[in-house]
């Protein structure tokens, strides 16, 4: 898998009073591809909690923002895993909009034990995943 692409639409409720997107939204359209991700690879991040006590969070993230989105715009969010470690995951993710990039983003993501909210190793059957996919 080389990349997980997302179609969103930008609705009014996503703008500022001029009709652009307002910087912190790109990081919820984000987050929002990033679960949809892990679905499709067949991790349900409330399954992961309940069943093995994990959870996944944000650990660090670097924006670029390069050009405004705007309200009514059809955006695709792309996921792609650069580099899967013991308890982490980094990620590059770009928004486009008709093949042009918008956004770019460099995520850390850290995996936690949920109850301590501690570093936790990612569960093997994740990393078997993980590792599968072409970096």
């Amino acid at each position: 898998m080389a990349e997980f692409s997302w179609p969103l639409r930008v609705y009014y409720e996503d703008t500022d009073c001029g009709g652009v997107v307002y910087h912190a939204n790109y990081l919820c359209f984000m987050e929002r591809a990033r679960s949809e991700w892990l679905r499709t690879l067949g991790f349900e991040q409330d399954v992961l909690r309940q069943e093995l006590s994990v959870l996944f969070a944000v650990a660090r993230i670097s924006v670029e923002f390069l050009t405004p989105a705007c309200f009514n715009d059809q955006l695709e969010v792309g996921v792609h895993l650069t580099r899967a470690r013991r308890v982490s995951l980094s990620l590059a993710q770009e928004i486009r909009r008709a093949g042009t990039a918008v956004c770019r983003a460099e995520v850390q993501i850290a995996c936690l034990q949920s109850e301590t909210l501690r570093p936790h190793p990612i569960p093997p059957s994740l990393q078997e995943k993980f590792r599968s996919l072409s970096l």
